[in-house]
C-alpha cells in the first residue's frame, strides 16, 4: 500500500503539494488527475524517493520513505513520462543493469528479462541498441525494466504516452492482471479516458490540494451531478470551463 501524510512541498514561495492524505490499498490501481501545474509530477517524484518533502510522510508498505529509503525504493518500480535510456546499449543490456541494480539474482535474470521483452514485443529487438528504437519501444523497454524485480507497487507518469492501440490495450490488460496478483498502482495522466477505465479509485490535486477522491460514482457525488464521463466531472470540480469557440464571420456580415 501507499500512505501519504501532511505530504507538503515547497518551491520558494510557492506550495507544490500541500499537506496531502492520501490512502492507496494493496492491489488497487489509484489514478491521480489535476489541472497543469496542479502538483502532480512533484507529489510522484516523492512517492519514488526522487526528492525530499519539505513536510509530511511517504509511506510504502508501511516504510517511512525518509528513514529507510532503500528499502521502501526496493519495493518500487518507476515508469517516468520520458524514458531515459542509455542509448548505447542494448534491450536485454538495460534490463541487466537494471536487475544488477535491484538484486535479481543471475539465475533467474534471463528468463525474467526474455518473459518481459516477449510480454512488451520486444524480443526480435534485444540484442539491438537502444538508440534504434522507436518512441513507443522505449516506453515499452522502460515499463519491462520497472516491473522485472516484481515490485509491489508501481508508479506511473503518464504510462501511454508513444503507445499505439496495440500497446494502449496490451499495457491496461497487464496493469489490471498485476493488481489482481496484489501489486498497488499510482497513475497519473492527462488522459482521463485512460484514468476512467483502469483505475479503481480516482484523486483530483488542484493547486496542491486534494480537492476529491474516490471512485467515479463518488466523484460524482462530490461534483452534485448523477451524469456524465469523468472528464465532465472533472471540469465542474476544477470549475474548469471548455472552450467555446463563435462561428466565424463570414463576408463581415454579422447576425
Amino acid at each position: 500500500m501507499i500512505e501519504t501524510k501532511n505530504l507538503t512541498k515547497r518551491y520558494g514561495n510557492l506550495i507544490a503539494v500541500n499537506r496531502l492524505n492520501l490512502f492507496v490499498p494493496e492491489g488497487s490501481i489509484f489514478g491521480f488527475i489535476g489541472p497543469n501545474g496542479a502538483g502532480k509530477t512533484t507529489t510522484i517524484k516523492m512517492l519514488a524517493g526522487l526528492i525530499e518533502p519539505d513536510a509530511g510522510t511517504v509511506l510504502i508498505r508501511d516504510m517511512d520513505m525518509s528513514k529507510e529509503p532503500v528499502k521502501a525504493k526496493q519495493q518500487i518500480g518507476f515508469i517516468p513520462d520520458r524514458p531515459y535510456l542509455y542509448e548505447k546499449l542494448t534491450g536485454l543490456e538495460f534490463l541487466k543493469f537494471t536487475a544488477d541494480l535491484y538484486g535479481v539474482a543471475e539465475s533467474v535474470f534471463l528468463d525474467k528479462a526474455e518473459t518481459m521483452l516477449d510480454k512488451f514485443s520486444l524480443i526480435d529487438w534485444q540484442n539491438e541498441l537502444i538508440e534504434a528504437y522507436s518512441h513507443g519501444m522505449k516506453q515499452r523497454l522502460i515499463m519491462a525494466a520497472a516491473i522485472l524485480h516484481d515490485p509491489k507497487i508501481i508508479i506511473v507518469d503518464e504510462p501511454m504516452i508513444g503507445l499505439d492501440p496495440a500497446g494502449i490495450k496490451m499495457v491496461k490488460h497487464l496493469f489490471r492482471e498485476l493488481a489482481n496478483s496484489g501489486v498497488t498502482f499510482f497513475i497519473s495522466t492527462h488522459t482521463l479516458s485512460i484514468a476512467q477505465d483502469l483505475c479503481d479509485t480516482i484523486g483530483i490535486i488542484q493547486k496542491g490540494k486534494l480537492i476529491a477522491t474516490g471512485t467515479l460514482d463518488d466523484l460524482k457525488i462530490q461534483a452534485n451531478t448523477s451524469s456524465g464521463d469523468l472528464e465532465a466531472v472533472f471540469l465542474k470540480l476544477t470549475q474548469e470551463e471548455p472552450l467555446h469557440h463563435e462561428p466565424p464571420n463570414v463576408g463581415g456580415i454579422s447576425s
